[in-house]
């Protein structure tokens, strides 16, 4: 006769096992991995998904944070990134894995630019210093801000990640 225990931790053995034997079967980005695959659907300025062999993969772009879709200026970064990779071939140079499970990396587009460089060029994202350490995205966002492009036309523009936290304490 088995126990309530017993049936517990079986099926708690069970789930374990399914779970490694799921997690193997699913490919992981490594970092430094390149991915290419064309630009199925946009999210927002940063974020989108890229097809590669008949599935989606979720791609969060490394360095930089655009304005949420409800914030000034998102529609416009959203549409921006549209102009540059919607339905198009891109490289994506990986970099991590972030919490929701998307790929976080470098998109270089057709042409060898880099996506990040082009949207903090036009003033349509913050250089997300909190995960990265690059002088030349600082000076990007440093000259779009002294130039007053895009966003920093903006008196007061807050950045994504107060927005967030905001939204999550309201």
């Amino acid at each position: 006769m088995r126990t309530r225990a017993g049936v517990r931790t079986l099926a708690l053995l069970a789930c374990v096992l399914a779970l490694a034997v799921t997690t193997r079967a699913l490919p992981r980005a490594s970092s430094g991995k390149e991915l290419r695959g064309k630009v199925v659907k946009l999210h927002d300025g940063d974020s989108f998904e890229l097809l590669l062999d008949h599935r989606t993969v979720g791609v969060r772009v490394f360095g930089i944070d655009c304005p949420e879709r409800s914030q000034p200026w998102g529609a416009r970064a959203k549409s921006f990134t549209a102009g540059l990779i919607g339905n198009a071939d891109v490289a994506v140079v990986v970099k991590d894995v972030d919490r929701y499970g998307r790929t976080v990396g470098d998109v270089v587009l057709a042409d060898g630019r880099h996506l990040s460089h082009e949207l903090l060029r036009a003033g349509l994202a913050w250089y997300y210093r909190r995960y990265d350490d690059d002088p030349e995205l600082e000076k990007l966002e440093a000259e779009a801000r002294a130039a007053r492009r895009g966003l920093w036309s903006d008196p007061h523009p807050v950045a994504p990640w107060n927005y967030r936290k905001a939204r999550r304490a309201g």
